[in-house]
């Protein structure tokens, strides 16, 4: 059958992404659901293809796919001749008729790209829509138009920024009845800023919803629990100017009157006018666009970003729903869904999913300064070995393979529930004194949760905690090793020897052993043999840390800020410095060989990789580093992840490292030198500080620190034995993903790294599924995700059950001289500031805080440099604060007069969180940001809406 031209929104069809578009599927979609959208068409990307087809942009599509992302003024070169030729190319007859007869009445004319609008990519408000366009000549205008619009300036710098291929992206355009709307503007169903799931943010304004999604005004503010239709947070905005429809076609853009912010009945109305005077909508219309936006979430099974319009007879119309694609995801306890079972999609709701009440979620991943997703299979590892630590605490795990019970996962990270440790007073004490050491700002953060009543202390008795650890201690004989540790450290490094041997021993399966012999083998190692031997090492280290206490205890004042952390200079017995040593004995061994040297210093890290690999290397070089990965192959860059290459299969890092150690020509920073000078710093404190102390408290001191010293550095010890074992396991793991490889389940043997434990026992004992359900198939889709993932800006690093992320919503005290306005983009940045009141021609150097008076698409490019944002107009959902969420920089809008207090050059601390910019005196006006301090809070990010510029044309589309 022939691609059709023209699709109703009722037509099945209208859902077919590559058919209509992001935009269009959704209306379709919303459509058959039978919510509220008005009636429309669409052109369907088959007009796109064959109008464009013949327009010779090869060649612009050639430059595009090798010109960097950062090269803004090359990048919009091409788009203004990507634009010149879509314009110039003839419209065929059949689609100009088709185009003609669809205008009927006024109508919004708009964009919609297969690139859009998707559960991963807003791409919201890239390309151009035309409001209130009357007649048909006028019509097919604006669709040629619409077409050009897919080579705006911002839209190629968005996909170029995304690294989405232009030439896979179609247009469909929409030609949809014009809402004449007397309120309008956006909403979304889970908070934007915080995170918080079933709570409807909502901005409205009079007349059409250009006003409040391009910024150019402060629409009333308001927030609506879903569950309970409570109205939490009103703030109502100046709506100083109003967007009206011609009677001729198009737009304007003008004062508002007092007729303007009167307020009309219609749904939801029943006779409950509301309490807030001067709100253009009621408390009623309110608790309806709630109710309606809990609608649209339960349709998608995920929140959404909508656009609403009410009409002069206070009907209720939903112009657009597009998903919230930035929001971090709620932890799940459970394993990924398999091939088995959908992943995703509607139907499976992102909402709080709360045991017993809230849980609060601690992120692993982060405390580990890991900030990519972890491979399925890496997850899966760390659920063994929860499992396995669970059973050293005497708790029975009935499902191994699904992990303890306090693990969970969201966006590829790790997160373990740690509700039970902020519920009892031997938690409060213990778990934020440890993270003090490892992770500092999440123990500030569960803090802070102290005094919320949600997590009230309930576990009161320190009694089952005290059990269970004298239990721990008792099986595994903790203290007598801390005491042997203590009385004799060679003793301590022995065991440590002693235990490396040990797990070395138990890591290789059985010569000959099958595919699933080695699964079973894997199992059992990571769930049963590695965490029942670290006990073995831990307590020496932490003897070390006691008597470091111990000696901070008795001296007191005596020692200096700073004075104690000298001791810990040069530590010997770290595992981690030893190999950062080898490597530097290695890298002065190459020097004394000038063809290994000139080789590495001239040659990529890459095409080294390739050399060793073929064994085409130097000796020296060649043996050295065979000699060095024997020992330390089996770690890696983000090793905890047993699903990432080890050095011993991809050296390109560690040749990085060892060239980058051969330029270095300073003998006195050689790490040999440093590390020796840090020992003999050391050794000097512990004598300056015993003499300090004096007498027995002297000796007891030079005692505590000299043990300290000989037993911390074992610190690492734990962590690297784990990761030798994942290493060794991961080698296993490719010989069973080899063999599905061969038998065709999966098209290449690392693949399997993209399935679980429990998902590769099935693929090699039970039928083989087909079409989109095949494991290759749950891999390519996984890849993807893991993909995306690797582009997000922030993960958060305590997270609740309902969304919330705690220190988004931290309360702190005002800035005393501060410009105040509304949180946008939660975090905080301190950089030069730049005022900019003209996108045209403008820069900014990477950093520099971007203060303007409000924003439309067309500034797009200037995000991608900004630290921070400051805008004198809009709302936390206008373009301007959902653009700086999705690119993860700090905002705060609707700031008064922020382009007059603020003097270009200054230094301004933008603090996205509380809403409040304060400015500190610089040097020249036109200073130019050389150094910038980011201290980012990181943000809760979000998708970019569609939006609108003055006049007629407006990017993206307020619908109504």
């Amino acid at each position: 059958m022939p691609t059709p031209l023209v699709l109703r929104f009722d037509d099945p069809r209208a859902r077919s992404l590559s058919l209509v578009g992001g935009k269009a599927a959704n209306l379709g979609v919303l459509t058959a659901a039978g919510l509220p959208v008005p009636v429309g068409v669409c052109l369907t990307t088959e007009a796109y293809r064959r109008v464009t087809e013949r327009a010779g942009l090869e060649d612009v599509l050639g430059a595009l796919a090798t010109t960097p992302a950062g090269d803004v003024p090359a990048l919009n070169a091409l788009a203004s001749r990507a634009r010149e030729l879509v314009l110039a190319a003839p419209v065929p007859g059949d689609i100009a008729d088709a185009v003609r007869a669809s205008a009927d009445g006024p109508v919004a004319v708009r964009s919609s790209a297969t690139a859009e609008d998707l559960p991963h990519a807003s791409f919201a408000g890239q390309q151009d829509t035309y409001l209130n366009v009357i007649g048909a000549d006028a019509v097919l205008d604006a669709v040629r138009r619409c077409w050009a619009s897919l080579w705006t300036d911002r839209a190629v710098a968005y996909r170029a920024a995304n690294d989405i291929d232009h030439g896979s992206v179609l247009l469909a355009v929409i030609v949809q009845e014009m809402v004449r709307s007397r309120t309008a503007g956006v909403m979304f169903t889970a908070n934007p800023v915080t995170g918080r799931r079933r709570e409807a943010v909502i901005d409205a304004a009079p007349g059409l919803g250009e006003a409040v999604v391009s910024g150019a005004v402060n629409p009333d503010h308001f927030v609506v629990d879903t569950a309970t239709g409570r109205i939490t947070e009103r703030r109502l905005g100046d709506k100083r100017l109003v967007v009206r429809p011609l009677a001729g076609g198009g737009v304007e853009h003008v004062p508002a009157g007092p007729g303007d912010t009167e307020r009309i009945g219609g749904i939801g109305d029943t006779g409950d006018t509301g309490s807030t005077a001067g709100a253009c909508v009621t408390d009623a219309q309110l608790r309806a666009l709630a109710a309606l936006g809990d609608r649209v979430e339960r349709h998608y099974g995920a929140p959404q970003d909508t656009e609403w319009a009410i009409d002069a007879d206070g009907v209720l119309w939903l112009t657009q729903a597009r998903p919230i694609t930035t929001l971090h995801p709620i932890p799940r306890h459970a394993e990924p869904p398999t091939w088995t079972t959908t992943a995703g999609g509607p139907g499976e709701r992102d909402e709080p999913d709360e045991p017993g009440g809230t849980r609060v979620y601690f992120c692993f991943s982060l405390a580990q300064g890991l900030y990519r997703p972890i491979t399925p299979m890496g997850m899966s590892a760390f659920r063994l070995l929860s499992s396995s630590v669970y059973r050293m605490l005497g708790i029975p795990v009935p499902d191994g393979p699904a992990g303890a019970p306090v693990v969970a996962e969201a966006g590829g990270r790790l997160f373990f529930d740690v509700t039970g440790p902020v519920r009892g007073r031997v938690g409060r004490a213990l778990f934020p004194r440890i993270l003090d050491v490892m992770e500092a700002r999440s123990a500030r953060v569960l803090r802070g949760l102290f005094d919320d009543p949600r997590f009230g202390v309930t576990h009161t008795s320190p009694l089952p905690a005290l059990r269970r650890a004298a239990r721990l201690a008792s099986r595994f004989h903790i203290p007598s090793r801390a005491v042997r540790a203590l009385l004799a450290p060679a003793s301590a490094h022995r065991d440590v020897r002693t235990v490396t041997r040990l797990i070395r021993s138990r890591l290789a399966a059985p010569e000959g052993a099958t595919p699933l012999e080695r699964l079973d083998h894997v199992e059992q190692v990571l769930g049963h043999r590695v965490m029942p031997l670290l006990p073995s090492v831990a307590p020496s280290a932490a003897a070390g840390f006691v008597m470091l206490g111990l000696a901070a205890k008795a001296l007191g004042d005596r020692a200096r800020p700073g004075e104690l952390q000298t001791v810990l200079r040069g530590l010997p017995h770290n595992v981690t410095t030893e190999m950062d040593l080898a490597l530097w004995r290695l890298a002065t061994r190459i020097r004394r060989d000038p063809e290994s040297t000139a080789l590495l210093l001239g040659t990529p890290a890459a095409e080294l990789a390739g050399r060793f690999a073929t064994g085409s290397l130097p000796d020296v070089a060649g043996d050295g580093l065979a000699e060095f990965l024997s020992v330390y192959g089996g770690r890696a860059v983000a090793e905890i992840d047993l699903g990432l290459p080890r050095w011993s299969e991809d050296p390109t890092h560690i040749i990085g490292v060892l060239t980058n150690y051969l330029r270095l020509e300073d003998p006195a920073l050689a790490p040999d030198v440093v590390f020796a000078r840090g020992a003999a710093e050391a050794t000097a404190m512990i004598r300056t500080l015993g003499r300090r102390a004096g007498g027995l408290r002297g000796r007891l001191v030079r005692f505590a620190l000299g043990r300290a010293r000989a037993l911390v550095g074992l610190r690492e010890m734990p962590k690297y034995i784990l990761v030798t074992a994942l290493a060794a396991m991961r080698a296993e793991l490719l010989v069973v993903g080899a063999e599905l490889a061969a038998r065709g389940v999966l098209d290449d043997a690392d693949d399997v790294f993209f399935l679980t434990v429990r998902e590769v026992r099935a693929a090699l004992t039970g039928p083989s599924p087909s079409g989109e359900g095949t494991p290759a198939a749950l891999v390519a889709r996984r890849r993807a995700e893991a993909a995306r993932e690797l582009r997000r800006r922030h993960v958060p690093r305590v997270l609740l059950s309902d969304g919330t992320e705690p220190e988004a919503v931290a309360v702190r005290a005002p800035v005393e001289g501060a410009l105040t306005g509304t949180p946008a983009s939660a975090g905080t940045v301190t950089g030069v500031a730049r005022v900019v009141l003209d996108p045209v021609g403008a820069r900014l150097e990477p950093g520099e805080i971007l203060v303007c008076p409000s924003t439309d698409p067309g500034w797009t490019p200037l995000f991608l440099t900004a630290g921070g944002l400051v805008m004198e107009m809009g709302g936390a959902n206008s373009h301007g604060a959902v653009v700086a969420r999705e690119y993860g920089i700090p905002a705060v809008v609707g700031v008064s007069g922020a382009t007059e207090h603020i003097v270009t050059g200054r230094s301004v601390t933008v603090d996205g969180t509380s809403g409040s910019v304060l400015t500190t005196p610089g040097t020249d006006g036109d200073a130019v940001a050389t150094s910038v301090t980011v201290s980012v809070t990181d943000t809760v990010t979000d998708t970019v809406a569609d939006t609108v510029i003055p006049g007629a044309v407006t990017p993206g589309g307020a619908g109504g």
